[in-house]
């Protein structure tokens, strides 16, 4: 079974953006004419685009990890995890400006604990832009004790991340958490036990693709 999440198709976070650019090249179509307002009709196409917000169906089966962002996977594997200090499963996809950039909880759980801190603008594709670009790492505990760290890293040219939720909340599997604006990457750590479904070079969409699945704790 599915459940299908709906938004507005462009993203709220953008909704200034979307505005300006497009009253920008209303005023140079009216006032300066065709010739001269294609360079910001083309910034408006490009903006329109990168604020897409499509609707998603998130799976809901059991253990499944939900992609929580749309790009290209550029890493997958054990590794310490800087954050609770254990080996974990690390995921990592970098997603440029051509992707949908709001992200997604990978599975439900409590937010125990969420770390902010500011940082470098280097190509988000890079491993190093895990430990040294501005992010923002949140921890959720499963259900059944296991525990999930997602981070939002901002790239090159992003500038501004987005967090809406706070420590305490409850979350559910697939929920919008977030958005990162103009190129990023999101990294995933799982349980060392959990078992990848994913390779360095897929394309995976958020909120729609599974990327991961949860053994059962024993």
């Amino acid at each position: 079974m599915h459940k299908q999440q709906s938004f507005p198709f462009f993203a709220a976070e953008g909704r200034m953006h979307i505005i300006l650019s497009l009253a920008l090249a209303i005023v140079m179509q009216l006032f300066a004419g065709t010739s001269v307002a294609l360079p910001f009709w083309l910034l408006a196409v490009f903006v329109l685009q990168f604020f897409r917000d499509p609707p998603r169906t998130v799976p809901d089966g059991e253990g499944e990890i939900v992609c929580p962002a749309h790009g290209k996977v550029v890493f997958t594997g054990v590794v310490k995890d800087p954050y609770l200090e254990r080996n974990a499963l690390k995921i990592s996809i970098f997603m440029n400006v051509f992707s949908v950039h709001s992200n997604f909880t990978p599975y439900a759980g409590i937010i125990q604990k969420i770390w902010y801190n500011s940082g470098k603008f280097l190509n988000a594709a890079l491993d190093k832009a895990s430990e040294e670009n501005e992010r923002n790492a949140i921890w959720i505990r499963t259900s059944d004790g296991q525990d999930i760290v997602f981070i939002q890293i901002a790239g090159l040219v992003a500038r501004r991340i987005l967090c809406h939720v706070v420590e305490g909340e409850k979350v559910d599997r697939g929920q919008r958490y977030g958005f990162i604006r103009f190129g990023s990457r999101v990294d995933v750590y799982l349980p060392e036990t959990a078992r990848s479904t994913v390779s360095i070079g897929d394309s995976v969409m958020s909120g729609n693709d599974i990327i991961g699945q949860l053994n059962a704790m024993t």
